[in-house]
């Protein structure tokens, strides 16, 4: 389940980000991409939302400074759904 989920990610910042998918791994960072600003942070926070069927807070979508940690928002997200 997990690299599903990071197969979906990585299509949901590709598909926002404007970015060919094989360049977008788990290491990819606000830092490395331009388009990766709060705009598009807003975006993909809803695409989370969207895809996951989780709640993205503003304070989980200011953590969305990678693909790792939407990812690990994802996973919280989950577990918390769960429990």
């Amino acid at each position: 389940m997990a690299d599903d989920t990071l197969d979906r990610v990585r299509q949901l910042v590709a598909d926002i980000l404007d970015m060919p998918l094989p360049a977008v791994d788990l290491e990819t960072s606000y830092d490395d991409v331009p388009a990766w600003d709060s705009l598009n942070i807003v975006k993909l926070a809803m695409a989370v939302e969207s895809e996951f069927r989780v709640p993205i807070s503003p304070d989980d979508a200011v953590n969305f400074t990678s693909v790792k940690a939407i990812l690990e928002v994802v996973q919280r997200k989950r577990t918390q759904n769960v429990s």
